[in-house]
C-alpha cells in the first residue's frame, strides 16, 4: 500500500541556508531518503518552495478565483512530501519517524486510495 507523508514545518524557524544547522538538516534528509531508497519503500520525495510562492485556486459558480499564498494561515506549512510503498501503516510510521521534519514540525501519514484502472 502507498502512504503519503506530508511534512509540516514552521518556515520562519528553519535554519538559514548555508549555516551548519541547515547543513545538518539537509544531511539528515539525505540520509533518511537514502535509507528509504535502499529499503525499496521510497516511491518519490521532494521539498516544496516556500509557502509565499503558493497560489490557491478555487472554482466557484464556474469562475476561477486565484489567491496568492496558501489557503490558510497556519503555524506550520506544508514543506515537502515522501511517497512510500509499505506493507502496512506500522511500517510507514516507522519510516516517517526517520524524517527530520518529525523532530521540528510534524509528519502527516495518509494512505493513498487505489483508483481502479491506474497503476
Amino acid at each position: 500500500m502507498r502512504y503519503l507523508c506530508l511534512l509540516y514545518v514552521a518556515e520562519d524557524t528553519a535554519p538559514a541556508p548555508g549555516t551548519p544547522e541547515s547543513d545538518e538538516v539537509r544531511g539528515a534528509n539525505v540520509a533518511a531518503t537514502g535509507a528509504m531508497a535502499r529499503a525499496g519503500v521510497l516511491v518519490d520525495s521532494a521539498p516544496l518552495h516556500p509557502v509565499r510562492s503558493a497560489t490557491t485556486l478555487r472554482v466557484r459558480e464556474g469562475e476561477t478565483l486565484l489567491t496568492d499564498g496558501p489557503f490558510a494561515e497556519l503555524k506550520e506549512q506544508l514543506g515537502g512530501y515522501y511517497l512510500l510503498e509499505c506493507a502496512d501503516l506500522d511500517e510507514a510510521l516507522r519510516w516517517a519517524a526517520t524524517i527530520p521534519a518529525a523532530r521540528s514540525g510534524s509528519v502527516e501519514v495518509r494512505p493513498v486510495m487505489k483508483v481502479e484502472g491506474r497503476t
